[in-house]
């Protein structure tokens, strides 16, 4: 079978890849094992605005609206919703970050993205706010399980979908581009932190990055608002939430954990005493697949030119995967140049040394 695109891994990053080439009219396979991968247990969290210096995530005012555009397609196209708009009340948690976000609000550039700072003193019931709070708008959440599996459903349909354990040693590069009955004009690497793995990619300099998500039944009054006090809080319903994420470098794997759940609730609980009584639901625990300079790989291999790369979002695909996959197909269909911030040419010389 000749197909122009073979990609492996049917995340957040392949399957919106897939799909924009899809549109463009090129006739694309998506191999996947099933499993559940990274972004099924993300939280899809988009916030543009983080850290406790309130720093604007880089190209956020083009990212943002390319990715509300897209989900929203998406929306039209499969009839339901999967980007649920909704603000954060970020809650200081010393005086610093009340100062920091002082010195934002009376940034222009920062604006659209922040509300009114409430002082110390100002309360929402039941959360503790010593330091005060602030409204931060524009946030949201991707309802990514569902998504991915709107897509695989639409792959599927469209012949472009294979549920296969894939293995390295299967590619064959000479005489021709070949995968079992396959022969594609390109094969792209869209696996998460599992291209560490790759003989191809692996030696790029990823930063994996473990990450634990409980999800807690709960009989208090929330308002219906994202929060974000050290860690984010996610209202599903009146009475479940998702909190999270954990951040662990030193333990790469995805196996959920006593410490990860109680790190989780024992912040949780200095946020609300009425949240010390809640009931575990789920309890999940997956890979990202962050980079030392945080920005993604995306590009082609310096000696395997029909091998590419769409990879390294981290904790941010839900942001960022909707403008790249739109610019790499563009590189890929019209030779439109990649970003220098994003293309792997930038490691040529330091990671591709064999």
């Amino acid at each position: 079978m000749n197909i122009d695109y073979l990609i492996i891994g049917q995340g957040l990053a392949g399957s919106l890849l897939a799909w924009e080439l899809i549109q463009r009219g090129c006739k694309v396979i998506v191999i996947d094992n099933g499993r559940e991968n990274a972004s099924q247990v993300a939280a899809g969290l988009i916030n543009p605005i983080t850290g406790m210096r309130f720093v604007k995530s880089a190209d956020v005012d083009t990212l943002l609206p390319t990715a509300k555009h897209r989900y929203s397609q998406l929306a039209d196209f499969f009839q339901q919703a999967f980007y649920v708009e909704k603000p954060m009340l970020r809650l200081f948690r010393n005086e610093s970050e009340l100062k920091n976000a002082g010195k934002r609000l009376s940034n222009p550039e920062y604006q659209a993205y922040l509300g009114d700072t409430q002082p110390p003193g100002e309360t929402i019931n039941p959360l503790a706010t010593p330091f005060g709070f602030l409204e931060q708008k524009q946030t949201g959440y991707l309802l990514t399980r569902p998504l991915l599996s709107c897509l695989k459903a639409f792959f599927i349909a469209n012949d472009s979908y294979r549920q296969a354990d894939f293995d390295y040693r299967n590619i064959q590069l000479e005489p021709s581009l070949r995968w079992q009955d396959i022969f594609p004009k390109q094969i792209i690497f869209c696996e998460g932190y599992k291209a560490t793995q790759n003989p191809w990619f692996c030696d790029l300099p990823f930063q994996l990055v473990k990450g634990e998500i409980l999800t807690l039944e709960h009989q208090s009054e929330l308002p219906d608002k994202i929060l974000n006090y050290g860690n984010w809080l996610i209202p599903l319903n009146a009475h479940q939430i998702r909190i999270g994420a954990t951040f662990d470098r030193e333990n790469p794997d995805t196996q959920a954990t006593e410490q990860g759940k109680n790190d989780l609730l024992t912040a949780l609980s200095q946020v609300s005493v009425d949240l010390t009584h809640t009931t575990l639901v789920n309890h999940q625990a997956n890979i990202r697949p962050c980079t030392h300079d945080r920005q993604p790989f995306i590009g082609w291999h310096p000696q395997y030119k029909h091998l590419a790369i769409f990879n390294g979002f981290g904790a941010k695909g839900s942001l960022q995967v909707p403008w790249y996959s739109e610019h790499f197909v563009d590189a890929l269909l019209n030779g439109t140049p990649l970003p220098k911030t994003c293309n792997i040419q930038r490691h040529y010389e330091t990671h591709f040394t064999g």
